[in-house]
C-alpha cells in the first residue's frame, strides 16, 4: 500500500536568512513566469507547450545565465509551471474559462539535492549559497518530523518551502513516503469504523460551512472587500505618482487582512474538528470553483483556495488529514441517509427542501454533510454532524456501518 505522510515544519530564520529565501523566492517566481509564458499560446490549446523536457531543454540555460538560481531549483520552477499549463490545458479542453498560469506565492519546491535535513535543522539551497533555518518544534514526542522524516521506515520524497506574509513565517511541507515491505501503522484513511470526518461546504452567503453545523458567514468578508474595492477607485481618479504610491500601499494592507482574516476561519475550523474529535475534514474539489458558483466574485475564490491550502497545513499539525471529495451533486441531493433523492428543485436558495421526503434544512449544511458523507462512505468512516440544521428545524439522524451519528447544534463563529 502506498502510504504518503506530511510533516509541516514552522523555520526559525534570521534576518539574514530571511533576506536570502526573499531573493530566491523571487528569481525561482520569475523562472516559472518565464517558462509559462513560453509554453503559453493565446490560439489553440494544441499550441501550448507540456513536453517537460522539451520545455526544459529550451529555457534551461537561458534561465541559468539570468538567475543565480542552484540548477535543481531552476528546473523545478520550470516543472511546476509545465504542470500548470498542463492543468490549464486539460480545462480549456472542456470549454472551460481559462488564462496563462501566473505565480505570486513565494513557494520553492525542494528536492534531496537542494534540500537536506537534520535532527533540528534543515540545509536549503538559496542565491546566498546554503542557509541552515532550524525547526520550531512542538514540545509533544515523538514530532511528525520524528515520525516520518527522521523515521527509517520512511524516505522523503520531496519538499515545499512556503512564506506566510500574515505572519511573516517560513513553513516547509516535507513529504515522505513509506518505504515497501515495513510494517506502518494503519493510515487513518484504511477504514476504521470509529474514524470520524468533518464535511465542509463553501459558498457566497456563508465562506464555509461545518457538517456540525457551525457557519462562518461571508458578510463582513464581502463588506470589507467592497471597502477596500471603494477605495481603490477614489485613489486611482487622482492619477498622481503620491496617489499611485498609496495604491500600492493599500493593495498590501488589503492583502495582509484577507489572509489574516482567512487564517482566523481556517485556525476555528480545525478547532471545530478537534473539539469534535475528528480525525480528517473533507472539503469539495475546488477544480472547477468558478464554473460551479457563477455567482462567486475573484475574491470569494481566492478565499476558498487559501482556506483549503491553510487548513490543509495546520489540519496536520493536529494529527487531521485533510482530503477532497468530488462535488457533483452535493447541493441537490438530500443528506437524510434513508432518503438521498437528488433533484435540481431540492435546493431553493439558501433552503433545501427534499422533493421525495420532505427534509428541510440550510442548503449549505445540507452540502456539508453530503461532501463529508461521500468520503465517508467510501472510506466506512463516521460523519461528525450537528442534530438540527442551521435554522433549527430539522433533526439528524444518520447512520453509518452502525454507527449512530450525533453532534452539536449549530453555533456561528465568524463573521456575524
Amino acid at each position: 500500500m502506498d502510504v504518503r505522510r506530511t510533516a509541516v515544519m514552522k523555520l526559525a530564520v534570521s534576518d539574514e536568512q530571511r533576506d536570502a529565501l526573499h531573493r530566491t523566492a523571487e528569481q525561482y517566481l520569475y523562472c516559472a513566469n518565464r517558462t509559462a509564458d513560453y509554453c503559453w499560446s493565446d490560439i489553440s490549446y494544441t499550441e501550448c507547450k507540456t513536453n517537460k523536457r522539451q520545455v526544459r531543454d529550451a529555457l534551461y540555460s537561458e534561465l541559468r545565465e539570468q538567475t543565480d538560481l542552484q540548477a535543481q531549483l531552476v528546473q523545478a520552477a520550470i516543472k511546476r509551471a509545465v504542470e500548470a499549463i498542463k492543468s490549464v490545458t486539460e480545462r480549456w479542453k472542456k470549454g472551460q474559462r481559462i488564462s496563462c498560469p501566473t505565480f505570486s506565492a513565494e513557494t520553492m519546491d525542494y528536492d534531496t539535492r537542494s534540500a537536506t535535513f537534520y535532527r533540528n535543522k534543515v540545509s536549503l539551497s538559496t542565491v546566498e549559497g546554503r542557509v541552515e533555518p532550524t525547526f520550531v518544534l512542538p514540545a509533544d514526542s515523538p514530532t511528525p518530523y520524528e515520525r516520518y522524516v527522521l523515521s527509517e521506515d520512511y524516505e522523503f520524497r520531496e519538499s515545499t518551502l512556503r512564506y506566510d506574509a500574515a505572519t511573516d513565517e517560513f513553513y516547509l511541507n516535507i513529504s515522505t513516503q513509506r518505504i515497501d515491505g515495513v510494517d506502518a501503522e494503519v493510515p487513518a484513511d484504511a477504514g476504521h469504523p470509529d474514524q470520524t470526518v468533518l464535511g465542509i461546504d463553501l459558498g457566497v452567503n456563508s465562506l464555509a460551512v461545518s457538517s456540525t453545523g457551525t457557519f462562518w458567514q461571508g458578510d463582513d468578508y464581502d463588506h470589507w472587500c467592497r471597502e477596500f474595492e471603494k477605495r481603490r477607485g477614489e485613489i486611482q481618479r487622482c492619477g498622481t505618482q503620491a496617489a499611485h504610491n498609496a495604491l500600492l500601499r493599500l493593495g498590501k494592507r488589503e492583502e495582509a487582512w484577507r489572509k489574516q482574516y482567512i487564517h482566523t476561519v481556517a485556525n476555528e475550523l480545525v478547532t471545530e474538528a478537534v473539539e469534535h474529535d475528528c480525525d480528517g475534514i473533507v472539503f469539495e474539489d475546488l477544480t472547477d470553483i468558478r464554473e460551479r458558483l457563477p455567482n462567486a466574485k475573484w475574491h470569494h475564490v481566492w478565499a476558498f483556495r487559501r482556506l483549503y491550502e491553510y487548513v490543509s497545513y495546520k489540519a496536520p499539525e493536529q494529527g487531521i488529514s485533510v482530503e477532497q471529495v468530488e462535488p457533483n451533486h452535493t447541493s441537490h441531493r438530500c443528506s437524510r441517509t434513508d432518503c438521498g433523492f437528488t433533484h435540481e428543485d431540492n435546493r431553493h436558495g439558501e433552503q433545501f427542501k427534499c422533493q421525495k421526503c420532505g427534509y428541510r434544512v440550510n442548503a449549505d449544511y445540507n452540502g456539508a454533510k453530503n461532501i463529508g458523507l461521500r468520503y465517508a462512505r467510501k472510506r466506512t468512516h463516521r460523519l461528525r454532524s450537528s442534530p438540527k440544521s442551521g435554522s433549527g428545524d430539522a433533526e439528524v439522524d444518520l447512520r453509518i456501518n452502525g454507527g449512530t451519528l450525533n453532534g452539536e447544534s449549530h453555533r456561528p463563529i465568524a463573521g456575524d
